[in-house]
């Protein structure tokens, strides 16, 4: 074989193998341009404080990519992931200044995405409702509870022990406000992202989940595996990390609001999709949904640190890379199917008793 065709092998190779992770590597180095843009245009980008703004103030945006990566693995969506911050707010508020100790108001603010996530999984596993409508009638019903308990904003006693969650620690202290800061919401949003990875690469639930969404979809069901009980898990899942977003975001605020939320679950699809998460299922990673939240977050910074460009900008600009990375994503399973079926050619075209076989990927 010439040093050309086995180069070319080895790229084909690769390409296969790898072919899913393309998606996270341009979102990556999406992030990288817009670093060097950011310092280019307005200058002092690459900082510490910089880096400490973007986990500090998007903690709870890393957690809700988080939590929407997961029904989007199957082809899914979950649109009640916004309500559960607005009625988990609204009741943890209330119940704070109320004098309950903030532990157990951080407890029930969890357990009200996790009720919440457990009613989508029933309606999806047992009455057969797609994602969409299912988490649709979710989200009204956590929009309404919420308006019903309080239509103003709640805001937290000074003092009030919730707070802490908010507290940063400086772990570089730079010159002037140089300074690198971890949140306790950053520390929380990384514990959730261990959870996420164990679950999705270390368990067989996880495993089941990836062929749910592959391209045959009924494959999973047809081996036997136990598809009925990861439904549930993907939603239960996905509205604990919505009540833990919750806690984190009420933290660091100091409010509810029955408004709070709307809209952000597109953000978290947003960041989900930009961070490699395939939207037809089957494909993504829990690290690429933080870089995607990053990018998203990386995008409105630049636009406020701008000052001229209008807030709108960023629906738009974010309208945009969301196309962008949705083509590549369509341009990948093109090209995936293309080397499928050239693959299967290549083996049916194999004579009889040769030594050929096809690469490992």
């Amino acid at each position: 074989m010439s040093t050309q065709s086995a180069g070319k092998s080895r790229f084909n190779a690769w390409l296969t193998r790898d072919l899913n992770k393309i998606p996270t590597y341009v979102a990556v180095a999406v992030l990288l341009a817009l670093f060097i843009v950011g310092q280019l245009a307005y200058g002092k980008f690459f900082r510490l404080n910089t880096v400490s703004s973007l986990f500090n103030d998007n903690a709870y945006l890393i957690i809700l990519a988080i939590a929407m990566t997961l029904p989007i693995l199957i082809g899914g969506i979950d649109l009640s992931v916004g309500a559960v911050i607005a009625l988990s707010s609204v009741v943890g508020c209330t119940m704070a200044n109320a004098g309950v100790p903030w532990p157990v108001v951080a407890v029930v603010m969890i357990l009200i995405g996790t009720t919440m996530g457990a009613l989508s999984g029933v309606l999806v596993r047992f009455f057969d409702m797609q994602p969409f409508i299912a988490t649709l009638a979710t989200m009204y019903l956590g929009q309404g509870i919420a308006a019903m308990i309080s239509s103003k904003p709640i805001v937290l006693d000074e003092g009030n022990g919730l707070r802490l969650l908010g507290t940063k620690l400086t772990l570089v202290d730079g010159p002037k406000v140089n300074d690198l800061t971890v949140s306790v919401g950053v520390i929380i949003a990384a514990l959730v992202v261990l959870i996420a990875y164990f679950v999705m690469h270390r368990t067989r639930t996880g495993r089941t989940i990836y062929a749910m969404g592959a391209p045959a979809k009924d494959s999973a069901r047809l081996m036997g595996l136990p598809t009925g009980r990861s439904l549930s898990s993907i939603f239960l899942l996905s509205g604990t990390f919505s009540g833990i977003a919750s806690v984190v975001y009420v933290a660091g605020v100091g409010k509810g609001q029955n408004i709070l939320g709307q809209g952000w679950e597109l953000n978290a699809v947003a960041a989900a999709v930009i961070g490699g998460t395939i939207i037809t299922g089957g494909a993504g990673y829990v690290l690429g949904s933080i870089v995607g939240a990053l990018v998203f977050a990386t995008t409105s910074l630049i636009i406020t640190r701008d000052g001229r460009i209008p807030p709108a900008a960023t629906t738009i600009i974010t309208g945009l890379m969301l196309l962008l990375f949705v083509v590549v994503q369509r341009l990948i399973i093109f090209f995936a199917e293309r080397q499928r079926a050239k693959g299967g050619r290549m083996m049916s075209a194999a004579p009889e008793g040769s030594q050929s076989v096809p690469e490992r990927v």
